[in-house]
């Protein structure tokens, strides 16, 4: 049985996570946010990057501590020959491995898919590479950075006639994460209806462009070549960020020429442009000496979507989320509690309890070590 049964669809189903940085992570964050057990294998010698990341030590650094909720922690020495037979031993025990660690690595240490199926013939393994496992480039490696910009993603972020600006790393690693686990999740029915495992290759490059397969479709259908449009739209207009006072803006999408008649109304302007040739430079006059949220209210009032784009501090105090148990209090080693980003959906079926923050390195050794492979059989794992 699992170390703390939690609920949820996953509840059960035991996942090894080999990973570093966030989108490994992040797929196991969100396989744990379903139910699974997820242990993620560490090594004291060489902690993950992460670890290190704007934290006092290792077990208190605000990126990890936010990425790895709910996951266990076993420290096992990968480069000796025990290690390795305790990993093997922990898969042959569990349901999924997840892993983004260099191209060949995993083979390496002796845990390549055909290596684990000799270990457990159903495993289900997923592997997060920048260009997957295969091909002429499957040997490179990368972060998230140059996932958007061989994607073709990064070129596209920027304002008109500027160069490309790139996309947050969050972009690609979180999204590139959230593909693995749904592809997890995913193989793992196919083994409930098939009793066979399989291999998942997981290309994240393959990933991020597929966000922008509209525009390689249009780039194939025109021949044009596409680049940096800011914050515009081809269909709505006026699509845009404006400023605001106090240094706030609100964003304002107008889909027909009834909404551009309400949006000029509210804000008593009579602007004689078409409403497909108004910018920023047309709109900011008339918005700049305005509180941002007070008017977002008065334009959805009218009919018009607009929205006072929220930093940081608006989103962590906004009541909506809180309400809806978006930020869950986890219990940490110094702070006792302290709240984490919680699973973006709701299930009216199988909840799953989030209440443990991210694990100490080795915290959860003696479960591991003694409980789980002291085990005669794989009972523990469905």
């Amino acid at each position: 049985m699992p170390k703390n049964p939690r609920g949820g669809p996953l509840e059960g189903v035991r996942v090894v996570e080999l990973t570093k940085v966030w989108a490994g992570p992040y797929a196991g964050k969100l396989l744990a946010f379903l139910g699974a057990e997820v242990i993620k294998v560490e090594t004291a010698s060489s902690p993950e990057e992460m670890r290190a990341y704007g934290g006092t030590d290792i077990n208190h650094a605000p990126y990890f501590l936010s990425i790895n909720p709910e996951i266990l922690s076993v420290d096992v020495d990968l480069k000796s020959p025990l290690g390795i037979g305790r990993l093997r031993e922990l898969i042959a025990r569990s349901d999924i491995v997840v892993n983004n660690l260099r191209p060949g690595a995993m083979e390496r240490l002796g845990v390549g898919y055909e290596q684990l199926q000799a270990v457990k013939p159903d495993i289900i393994s997923v592997s997060i590479k920048m260009w997957g496992n295969d091909g002429p480039l499957g040997y490179q490696t990368g972060y998230a950075p140059c996932f958007a910009a061989l994607a073709g993603m990064a070129s596209l972020v920027g304002y008109p006639g500027g160069p490309p600006l790139g996309a947050s790393m969050r972009y690609g690693d979180s999204t590139v994460g959230a593909a693995a686990a749904f592809a997890a999740v995913v193989a793992l029915l196919h083994r409930d209806l098939t009793g066979v495992g399989q291999f998942v290759d997981v290309s994240a490059v393959e990933t991020l462009s597929a966000m922008i397969g509209d525009r390689l479709l249009e780039y194939a259908l025109t021949g044009r070549e596409l680049g940096p449009d800011g914050n515009r739209h081809p269909d709505m207009a006026p699509h845009d960020c404006y400023p605001c006072s106090g240094g706030d803006w609100i964003s304002i999408a107008v889909s027909n020429d009834a909404e551009w008649h309400r949006l000029c109304d509210v804000l008593g302007a009579d602007l004689a442009q078409q409403r497909h040739h108004v910018d920023e430079h047309d709109l900011a006059p008339l918005t700049s000496r305005q509180d941002a949220e007070q008017l977002a209210q008065r334009l959805r009032a009218a009919g018009v979507p607009a929205s006072k784009s929220a930093t940081a501090l608006d989103v962590i105090g906004d009541p909506r989320l809180w309400e809806r148990e978006f930020y869950r209090f986890v219990s940490d080693h110094r702070e006792g509690q302290r709240p984490v980003l919680g699973p973006p959906w709701r299930m009216s079926r199988a909840v799953t309890r989030i209440a443990r923050g991210a694990p100490d390195l080795g915290e959860d050794n003696d479960y591991v070590l003694n409980a789980v492979l002291s085990a005669r059989s794989a009972s523990g794992a469905r």
